[in-house]
């Protein structure tokens, strides 16, 4: 039971994303990473959304 309990909390902790704090884990908000991870976010849809319109509007 406390393995199975430890798993879970691991797991909600620093794989599952949450929408209340930006799709990030709880782990990445709380030592600091947030921004870092929503910046580099920021730059892939940006450079995503740049492909796809060259892709598509030629």
């Amino acid at each position: 039971m406390e393995a199975q309990i430890e798993a879970f909390v691991d797991h909600y902790n620093h794989q599952r994303y949450h929408e209340s704090i930006n799709n990030l884990t709880p782990a990445d908000v709380y030592f600091g990473r947030g921004q870092v991870i929503l910046k580099q976010r920021e730059r892939i849809k940006r450079k995503t959304m740049e492909t796809r319109r060259l892709q598509y509007h030629k």
